[in-house]
C-alpha cells in the first residue's frame, strides 16, 4: 500500500525538530524508519508531518562521560553492536543489538527509534530496563532525564511528550558484570516471542547481584524482581539458577496470539531465563 500524503521536514538542529513537532497536532519523528515506514505503508498511522532526524548532527555515536556510557539516539544497531566502548562497558546492549532484525534493519534502524517506538516485542527496551538506563529527552523547556522504569508507559506508549525528542541513552558502567541476551523466535528476523536480558555479578562462587528483564511478556518490559532476589546470594550453579528462575513469569501479562499462547510464553520465560543466567555465569 501507499502511505497517505504527509508533509516532510528535515531539521538541522534538535531545537528545530522540537519546534516542528510542536507546530503540528499530528507529527511523527522519523529516525531509521524500520518501524515507522512499515506502519505508514499499511496505513496503520497517517501523520500529517514527518520530522526526519537524519540531518541533525550530534545525535549518533558512542562516548564515555566519566564512568557513564552515552549512546546517541540515532546510533544504528550495527554501530551499537560493533562499538568497542559498548562491548566493554555494556556488553548486554552490544549482544542484544547484534540480534535485532536482519543486517538491513541493523544498519538502518536506530537505538532511539526502537526505544521510542516501544514495541513490547522489541529487544532493546528490556535491555535498557535491565541496565537501569537513563533516557535524555529534549523539548521546548530543554532537556530532562527519564529512568527506563518510567519511560515505557503502555503498549507503544512512552513518557515522551508530543514535542519532545529522545537524544541519548545513558548507562552506568557494568565492569565486573557478565551478561547474556536470550530470545526465542520463529525465524532469524522475526520479533521475539519471548526474550530475556540478564546481567549478573559473582563473588566467591556465589551470585552477588542480578538484573533480569523480559521481552514480550506484557505491554512494557518486565523486570523480574523475584528472580533477581532469588538469584542474589545463591550459588553460581546450574541447579541453583534453575530453582531461582521458576518464578520468571510472576507478575507478567503475556497475550495469546498467532505465534504463541500466554501459557507457552510463561513456560518460555522460565526456560529462557534459566538459560540466559547460566550462559551469563558460564555454568
Amino acid at each position: 500500500m501507499i502511505p497517505v500524503a504527509f508533509d516532510y521536514l528535515r531539521p538541522s538542529t534538535v531545537e528545530e525538530a522540537v519546534a516542528a513537532l510542536g507546530s503540528s497536532d499530528d507529527a511523527k519523528v522519523l529516525a531509521g524508519g524500520q518501524s515507522l515506514l512499515p506502519v505508514l505503508r499499511l496505513r496503520l498511522a497517517a501523520p500529517a508531518l514527518l520530522v526526519d532526524l537524519a540531518g541533525v548532527p550530534g545525535l549518533s555515536g558512542v562516548r564515555l562521560d566519566g564512568d557513564t556510557l552515552v549512546v546517541g539516539a540515532m546510533t544504528t544497531h550495527a554501530e551499537v553492536a560493533s562499538s568497542p566502548l559498548v562491548q566493554r562497558h555494556a556488553p548486554l546492549l552490544a549482544a542484544a543489538a547484534a540480534t535485532v532484525g536482519d543486517r538491513q534493519v541493523r544498519h538502518r534502524g536506530t537505538i532511539g527509534g526502537s526505544l521510542a517506538h516501544a514495541d513490547p516485542a522489541a529487544d532493546l527496551p528490556a535491555v535498557a530496563a535491565a541496565l537501569d538506563a537513563t533516557y535524555v529527552v529534549q523539548g521546548p523547556a530543554g532537556r530532562r532525564s527519564v529512568s527506563a522504569a518510567d519511560f515505557a508507559v503502555d503498549l507503544f506508549t512512552t513518557a515522551l511528550a508530543p514535542d519532545e525528542v529522545l537524544v541519548e541513552i545513558r548507562l552506568a558502567g557494568a565492569n565486573g558484570w557478565s551478561a547474556h541476551y536470550e530470545k526465542f523466535h520463529r525465524t532469524a528476523q522475526a520479533w521475539a516471542i519471548v526474550g530475556v536480558a540478564v546481567a549478573v555479578s559473582r563473588s566467591d562462587g556465589a551470585i552477588a547481584g542480578a538484573r533480569v528483564a523480559l521481552t514480550n511478556m506484557g505491554p512494557v518490559p518486565h523486570r523480574a524482581v523475584e528472580v533477581e532476589a532469588a538469584l542474589t546470594g545463591a550459588p553460581a550453579t546450574a541447579e541453583a539458577v534453575a530453582a531461582a528462575c521458576v518464578s520468571a513469569s510472576s507478575g507478567t501479562s503475556p497475550v495469546d496470539d498467532l505465534t504463541a499462547s500466554a501459557d507457552y510464553r510463561r513456560d518460555l520465560a522460565r526456560v529462557l531465563t534459566t538459560r540466559a543466567v547460566c550462559r551469563a555465569l558460564g555454568v
